[in-house]
């Protein structure tokens, strides 16, 4: 530091320049630098999240009409919650789907891809525990504004139904609205945006074509499906003979529990053949391709396999997003039947019954749970060659 700086440092310290012949000390000032205080003072938490906007947004139809009723401030409220959800949840999907898009998906992103589904997990598991707060709202409670919400309706939940299209529910598999689209409840610009969403490519699309690509299924003479299918064949036979050899079971009983093992066509035959399992998706009992399943059987076969672990827990991921949208549809529909019983709901549906139909129906990815079927005892596991065994480790 040169003099003429030297100095003016000091000076801006509060004291004089130390080679003065009057003795002195420093005297230090608080100082903050011009930048630094813009840089940390203009945003204050109340502007940052926008509060006035934000607290300011909830309009009591009842109170507007002369008639307030003290719970429709929850009832609002808890609505507007659940859309700044669907709107994370959709931030979410939306960049998964992203990184899915690319046709070699980069291994990189992997671990991100599963840690935003699990983010989409918890959160819906917190829209369902939040359904206890509205239980707080008793059936008389609401009725004081209930007549004021007509025809408005969760139905209308324009991004609850961009979550259900990018997830991958098609509107084959939807029910319908008084026999008509679900999309008859929105204006042109909205529906043209779901129609985008479904054309675009959903998340179930995403990971089929992921899953197609699967590396393992034929290598170096080791075929996995062959493997497999000798695999079954050798369980079923030694379940039945261990049943016909029981001493303590029932003829009855034997000739029940050996229909329930069945053989290698009860349960495996639509991945032992692929024209079995075209037949199937032509006649909408099974959505995923034949090549996607096989690849997602093997992944759950060998999860403990290190390059496997990721894969697994991803398809995980997947089943538990349906089973908790399922579990949330299901408590809304006993909610309402709580609150209304059998009356019809404000936009017009069967109310509790519409309700507890789609927790049946508009289930994404039903094809991964039903693997369960197909998994057999790791004793059972066909032995992979030494050279693919390493590949799938580390």
């Amino acid at each position: 530091m040169n003099r003429e700086v030297h100095v003016r440092f000091c000076e801006r310290l509060g004291g004089k320049f130390p080679g003065s012949t009057r003795l002195h000390r420093l005297r230090l000032r608080p100082y903050i630098c011009p930048m630094a205080k813009e840089k940390y003072s203009t945003v204050h938490y109340h502007n940052y999240l926008e509060l006035d906007a934000l607290l300011s947004l909830q309009k009591e139809r009842s109170a507007a009409l002369g008639k307030p009723a003290h719970d429709e401030t929850l009832f609002i409220i808890m609505h507007q919650v659940y859309e700044l959800w669907f709107k994370q949840i959709l931030h979410e999907l939306d960049s998964v789907c992203g990184m899915f898009r690319t046709e070699k998906v980069n291994a990189d992103n992997m671990q991100t891809v599963l840690l935003r589904l699990q983010r989409v997990s918890v959160i819906i598991d917190l829209m369902v525990e939040q359904i206890k707060t509205m239980e707080t709202m008793t059936p008389l409670d609401f009725l004081e504004f209930r007549d004021f919400l007509f025809p408005a309706s969760g139905f209308q939940s324009m991004q609850f139904r961009m979550i259900e299209s990018t997830l991958g529910l098609r509107e084959e598999d939807r029910m319908t609205y008084h026999g008509k689209s679900y999309k008859i409840v929105f204006n042109e610009e909205q529906t043209a945006r779901l129609t985008a969403i479904e054309e675009g490519g959903s998340l179930f699309e995403l990971v089929e074509g992921w899953l197609e690509r699967t590396p393992f299924l034929q290598f170096e003479g080791f075929d996995f499906l062959a493997a497999y299918k000798k695999a079954v064949d050798e369980m079923v036979v030694k379940e039945q003979a261990a049943i016909g050899a029981s001493e303590y079971i029932p003829p009855k009983m034997k000739e029940m529990r050996l229909r329930m093992v069945g053989d290698s066509n009860s349960y495996f035959k639509h991945v032992l053949s692929r024209e079995e399992h075209e037949r199937m998706m032509v006649e909408g009992e099974c959505r995923l391709s034949y090549d996607a399943t096989i690849a997602a059987l093997l992944i759950n076969l060998y999860r403990e396999k290190p390059i496997l672990s990721i894969p697994f827990n991803l398809l995980t991921e997947l089943m538990n997003i349906d089973e908790l949208l399922t579990t949330w549809r299901y408590r809304h529909a006993q909610m309402v039947m709580r609150m209304i019983g059998n009356k019809i709901g404000t936009g017009g549906s069967s109310g509790h019954d519409y309700l507890a139909k789609t927790a049946e129906k508009h289930k994404i990815f039903k094809d991964l749970h039903n693997i369960s079927s197909l998994l057999i005892p790791r004793s059972s596991l066909p032995v992979l060659p030494e050279r693919l065994g390493r590949e799938l480790g580390f």
